[in-house]
């Protein structure tokens, strides 16, 4: 038979993102050991609703892993203690009867809180609309063998593709660096041909889009990686500023030399 606990928990409330936040205290009780976090919190907004309060503002979709909607950063953890795990894949059992839990939202300056554990991730869009595509035709469905593809780019190219742009590694690092992302959505398509024609491009606009966000520089010190909820390695991080600095190359050697003054120009 499932045990049921009886949780403190400290959650984060701030009603938009120029109002003061603060901890609220809350008595989750009775809550089954088999219940998912986010069902968890389910719980408690239900009795804060039939009580007359304001509900906790959370993210959540696809409850299955997938989405990367789910961000809250648990007891100081984005995702929470279990390792390669989102927060809606994280169930109560992972808890002990009695335990305080502390909930807050992913923070960082270019994500700013919405409401409560809810934040503005559109950052993250406009990076991916500065590159994270292929303009080329590629043909439709019938066509996928018509241009080979090595077994070795194409596993890499899926490693990359597992990143579901969470943000859990801008959460964890100290100076808000989104490096692992945009190496990742940047490394996906610039290790299929079909990317290849625009790689320059892409990297040079996904970093300048990434800078103008308002993400820090990376800390080498791999907390994105150990965060990530699907172990995206920080080898892709090498990858992206070595295509950076090859990308940089490349466009002021095709730069037009300027005219002099006395060129009529």
């Amino acid at each position: 038979m499932a045990r049921s606990l009886n949780l403190h928990i400290k959650v984060w409330r701030q009603a938009s993102a120029n109002a003061k936040g603060y901890f609220q205290d809350i008595e989750a009780t009775n809550i089954p050991e088999t219940a998912s976090f986010l069902e968890m919190m389910d719980i408690v907004n239900r009795r804060i609703i039939e009580s007359g309060g304001d509900p906790v503002a959370f993210d959540h979709d696809c409850r299955e892993g997938i989405c990367g909607t789910c961000s809250m950063v648990i007891n100081g953890i984005p995702h929470g203690p279990e390792r390669a795990t989102t927060t809606c894949q994280l169930h109560m059992r992972k808890f002990h009867d009695g335990d305080t839990i502390w909930i807050e939202p992913f923070r960082a300056k270019a994500f700013p809180v919405i409401k409560d554990l809810a934040v503005d991730r559109s950052a993250f869009d406009r990076i991916q609309a500065a590159g994270g595509f292929i303009s080329v035709r590629t043909g439709s469905a019938q066509d996928a063998n018509s241009l080979p593809i090595s077994k070795e780019a194409a596993d890499a190219a899926m490693d990359a593709a597992e990143c579901i742009g969470c943000g859990a590694c801008v959460a964890s690092c100290k100076n808000a660096s989104a490096m692992l992302f945009v190496s990742a959505k940047a490394g996906q398509l610039n290790s299929l041909p079909q990317g290849q024609p625009e790689k320059h491009r892409r990297v040079l606009g996904m970093v300048k889009t990434m800078d103008e966000a308002g993400f820090g520089n990376c800390t080498n010190q791999y907390e994105c990686e150990a965060a990530c909820p699907k172990e995206i390695s920080v080898r892709w991080i090498t990858k992206l500023n070595r295509d950076y600095a090859m990308a940089v190359t490349h466009e002021a050697l095709l730069a037009p030399v300027g005219k002099g003054k006395g060129d009529g120009g």
